[in-house]
């Protein structure tokens, strides 16, 4: 499987990720997430296999999120809910996501990377 990096070019973290990335030599299929918004099949298999809590799948520092108030909405809804909106828009994902067989990253912590690839 190829590496799947999940962005939005003009994030300034997506841009630093993208740099570390080609520093370490890692090819990777970059995505555009507000053209290619992740979907709902996507996410839910994506958080499975990440083991993460789902809220770190949500741009909690976009606009979106504060203007929908998903802060006080979201500990209401179920897990598919969660699901649907992401699905509705790229712009409430967390970015970036890296995808790889071994597991899946959102955000960017250089030392969750550098394990999730074993560079």
């Amino acid at each position: 499987m190829e590496i799947l990096f999940v962005e939005y070019p003009k994030c300034s973290t997506c841009q630093k990720a993208k740099k570390w990335l080609q520093e370490q030599g890692v090819s990777f299929t970059s995505r555009h997430i507000k053209e290619q918004n992740p979907t709902k099949e996507e996410l839910k298999e994506w958080h499975q296999k990440s083991g993460l809590d789902i809220k770190r799948f949500f741009n909690t520092s976009g606009m979106i999120y504060r203007e929908m108030k998903l802060k006080d909405r979201l500990p209401a809804m179920s897990l598919e809910e969660k699901y649907s909106l992401l699905s509705t828009d790229g712009m409430l994902v967390k970015r970036p996501i890296l995808v790889t067989e071994q597991g899946i990253a959102a955000g960017f912590r250089p030392e969750e990377w550098e394990k999730l690839l074993n560079v």
